[in-house]
């Protein structure tokens, strides 16, 4: 039997994602009987063993140094104070890279894996060619171009590069060039070219049966509003939150109706603010044809979100590579990009260069973008019909086919 080990970085919710995609597309392909193992911590360890409950003695709890939270993601002082110092209940960072090296390699020796897979860990490309195991690292970063940071800290950008190039194949998660929405944060050196394949974008599947439309499915039709996402880890949710709330006190934004998701399983979220300034539950608000102008869901369901990206007129997200994906390619729709990463910035400056969407750098900004693609629409229309039309989405089914390949090369 054929052994996997997936490695997920626990930082933000994407990785995640990608790796469960890939994980079911890996499981279509692959005839012969396999054995998975995952390793993560935090809210990524959790929700593992809440998607996969039969396949607990296979789901590690691997302390993978992270970031220390801040306001708005993470705080780069505490982060650096960490290094050396105990952080918000953190031990210092080089003894959590002596440790969860110690347990990674404990893992390897123990399991034999035939196939390693890692999105976002890096100590795990280095144990897999020390041990000359095939190595896939997927990515939508390599070198990225640093905007609101310092400029020292490129040296580590370049540490981390070099550990990405010891895999294998470094599997970029996104559309090959010129359609490449993650093309600022690349930067590949020449002599690591030849490992590099553009698999596209790792989307789920279109859902074929359907429900019948929810009460919020059915306020919406008929309207024009905005689609605004909070996502990420809890201090990029919150923080983005926070922004949000700023930008709904403007009187221009008095008439311009909105939907917020919240990325939170808390039903207790759902509402409608109604133009009469009262809260209702959304089954009330259908109920009563509330003349609403902004719904607050906790989590939408999958068919929902589908609906709510179909109805919307623009989106306003943070710049997360998977939620830009989602949106530009999958629906074509224009964003207004509100950046709390450096990542974010680069995604975000390369859709507004392709006339994708508009840049917001300061929360005044979104304003002024909204203005702009309302008085712009059909030519960020025509540029998104023919982004939409290059744009790769089976990142995961494509990336499961070369593992299969991989696989099939050590018989």
């Amino acid at each position: 039997m054929k052994k996997i080990g997936e490695f997920i970085y626990p930082w933000g919710s994407g990785h995640y994602s990608r790796m469960t995609r890939l994980n079911e597309a890996f499981s279509e392909r692959l005839k012969e009987n396999f054995e998975t193992h995952f390793a993560s911590k935090g809210h990524v360890y959790k929700k593992l063993l809440e998607k996969y409950p039969n396949q607990k003695e296979r789901i590690h709890n691997i302390m993978m140094p992270t970031p220390i939270d801040g306001k708005f993601g993470p705080s780069l002082g505490l982060s650096m104070l960490n290094f050396l110092l105990p952080i918000k209940k953190n031990p210092p960072l080089v003894t959590q890279i002596k440790d969860y090296l110690l347990e990674e390699r404990k893992l390897y020796n123990k399991e034999k894996f035939d196939l390693v897979i890692n999105d976002g860990d890096m100590g795990s490309n280095v144990l897999a060619k020390n041990r000359n195991i095939t190595c896939f690292f997927i990515t939508n970063q390599f070198r990225p171009k640093l905007y609101n940071s310092r400029a020292y800290l490129y040296p580590s950008l370049y540490f981390i590069s070099k550990q990405i190039a010891k895999a294998t194949k470094i599997i970029v998660a996104d559309s090959p060039p010129p359609f490449t929405l993650c093309e600022f944060n690349l930067n590949f050196s020449k002599e690591i070219t030849s490992k590099v394949k553009y698999v596209g974008h790792f989307m789920n599947k279109k859902i074929i049966n359907k429900t019948p439309p929810s009460d919020l499915e059915k306020i919406i039709q008929n309207c024009e509003f905005g689609y605004w996402m909070r996502t990420g880890n809890e201090s990029t949710n919150n923080g983005t939150g926070e922004r949000f709330e700023q930008i709904f006190h403007e009187p221009e934004m008095r008439g311009e109706k909105r939907i917020i998701s919240h990325a939170k399983r808390d039903p207790s979220i759902n509402s409608v603010i109604g133009k009469d300034g009262k809260k209702y539950s959304i089954e009330d608000a259908f109920e009563k044809k509330i003349d609403w102008i902004q719904i607050d869901v906790g989590f939408l369901s999958e068919q929902e979100k589908e609906e709510v990206l179909g109805l919307s007129k623009y989106a306003v997200v943070n710049g997360s590579h998977t939620v830009m994906g989602e949106i530009l390619g999958g629906k074509a729709k224009p964003i207004i990009g509100l950046p709390i990463y450096d990542e974010h910035t680069n995604n975000i400056k390369w859709a507004e260069k392709k006339q994708l969407g508009v840049l917001a750098s300061k929360t005044k900004n979104v304003i002024d973008g909204i203005k702009r693609i309302k008085e712009n629409y059909d030519e960020f229309e025509g540029n998104l019909l023919e982004f939409s039309r290059n744009f790769i989405s089976t990142g995961a089914e494509n990336t499961a086919q070369l593992a299969v390949e991989a696989l099939e090369e050590k018989r």
